[in-house]
């Protein structure tokens, strides 16, 4: 199995980025429950012809769609190592806890936050997001929230965004009975970042209407251009208002890893917490979130509980609190933190952030690339790794054209960009983040655009 896995990255290259399972495929994947076992050779041979080839493709360096990490083999063999260890990290006095908490201090570290911080691994940047917007609640409201609920406690509270935020900001709003219609979409600069003059007008109406502002997130990336709203700016409006400050990092928050890029990230140090992935631009596989939170006594009365079965004591097995389980949702919990753990030894801060600098410089060779091509035009300016354009068409079908075109490249297997619209026009929207990509890989893309419209044209001649 490690073989096929090995050889599988190796040749990653001379495979179709994507392609369609066939229909033979799909009916297997309907047989019913197995009663009996099966030979596990015959389940590996299964395995490697009827899935490996039909994933979504984000490991190969011509996959664009999105914003995918690539994943490595370190944080394979590290998976393989916590899979065979099944520690359940929700808490209890045991050594993996300590490999989570001895990330979290890097990741303080890295965003000069005080030493009281804490963090704590999830699923991703959505859940993250979501455990934000508790301690926030936990702080507006109080203690008491938590037993009262927000039917009696919650009226009036909102928040802040960016029109051009990840809905799951929205969702986690949802997720925790505040509800999206208290989120404030707010509108977007020339660069397609939060406009802070429409953020402060939104707060000073809003507490003029006797409600309470409580929250606002400021995106580090975002997702459809990959731009950075100004995190100092923001900070500032947030502070001086009483408003809990969060960043959604996704993937933008690494780019703290390269001394090129940080600066960019002007602020977040600022940050009340910051919800981020490391198996985006860190590379680690999935799934591998974290949420930071400065305030980590408060981080900590948002979830911690103490029911009878989860009772502490000052040695044996039940030492070692404050478990992860004080804060956050889960109480089984994977080992998410000995992957990451791995990968940032492994090939240390600085070589990742050069590789993410580097995905960032291919983003730029894109940009020259389209511009100096008739063909194109390029919808966006390229603040980090994320590049939008489209092919230029006469007439009213030229975004039925670019998302026909996007389909047939990816289903030549050629590239996997995927799209989105900027004011109004359907855009291709390539995401560099896999380290993998090279130059070729973009020059393979742009090469079968141009190859796949020019065929598109002549059908329709």
């Amino acid at each position: 199995m490690l073989d096929d896995m090995f050889d599988y990255l190796e040749h990653l290259r001379e495979r179709p980025v994507w392609q369609p399972a066939p229909a033979q495929v799909r009916a297997r994947l309907r047989s019913p429950l197995p009663r009996e076992g099966a030979d596990l050779a015959t389940l590996h041979r299964t395995f490697m012809d009827d899935v490996l080839p039909y994933a979504v493709g984000n490991a190969h360096p011509g996959f664009f769609g999105w914003v995918h990490g690539g994943g490595t083999p370190v944080g394979m063999l590290a998976e393989m190592l916590a899979a065979g260890l099944n520690a359940n990290v929700g808490g209890r006095d045991q050594v993996p806890v300590e490999v989570e908490r001895q990330v979290a201090r890097w990741m303080a570290e890295l965003f000069r936050f005080p030493q009281g911080a804490s963090g704590i691994f999830v699923t991703g940047t959505s859940m993250a997001n979501m455990i934000a917007v508790l301690v926030a609640r936990r702080r507006a409201l109080g203690l008491e929230v938590r037993d009262a609920g927000l039917a009696s406690m919650g009226q009036g509270l909102v928040a802040y965004t960016s029109a051009a935020a990840h809905d799951c900001i929205a969702q986690a709003m949802d997720l925790t009975g505040i509800g999206r219609a208290a989120l404030r979409l707010v509108p977007l600069d020339d660069d397609f970042r939060m406009d802070t003059a429409a953020l402060e007008a939104a707060i000073a109406a809003d507490v003029q209407a006797g409600l309470k502002p409580f929250f606002v997130a400021a995106t580090a990336g975002t997702v459809d251009t990959a731009a950075i709203d100004p995190l100092r700016r923001v900070a500032a409006i947030a502070h001086a208002n009483g408003l809990w400050f969060h960043v959604d990092g996704a993937f933008g928050a690494m780019a703290m890893l390269s001394p090129e890029l940080a600066p960019l990230l002007d602020g977040i140090d600022a940050a009340d917490s910051i919800a981020f992935d490391f198996h985006k631009w860190a590379q680690v596989p999935y799934d591998a979130g974290f949420v930071l939170v400065r305030d980590g006594e408060l981080h900590r009365d948002t979830f911690a509980a103490a029911p009878r079965y989860l009772k502490r004591e000052p040695r044996g097995m039940a030492g070692g609190s404050p478990w992860p389980c004080d804060f956050g949702p889960d109480l089984s919990r994977s080992f998410r933190a000995l992957k990451t753990w791995f990968t940032l030894q492994a090939y240390g801060a600085d070589r990742m952030g050069a590789a993410i600098a580097g995905t960032c410089a291919l983003a730029r060779y894109l940009a020259d690339e389209v511009r100096r091509r008739p063909a194109f035009e390029l919808l966006a300016p390229v603040a980090l790794n994320i590049v939008c354009f489209r092919y230029k068409v006469a007439g009213e079908d030229a975004d039925d054209f670019n998302a026909a075109l996007v389909a047939d490249l990816q289903e030549a297997g050629i590239a996997a960009p995927s799209l989105t619209t900027l004011r109004g026009k359907v855009a291709i929207r390539v995401a560099i983040v896999n380290h993998r990509s090279e130059r070729r890989d973009i020059d393979a893309m742009l090469k079968g655009l141009e190859e796949l419209a020019a065929r598109r044209l002549a059908v329709a001649r």
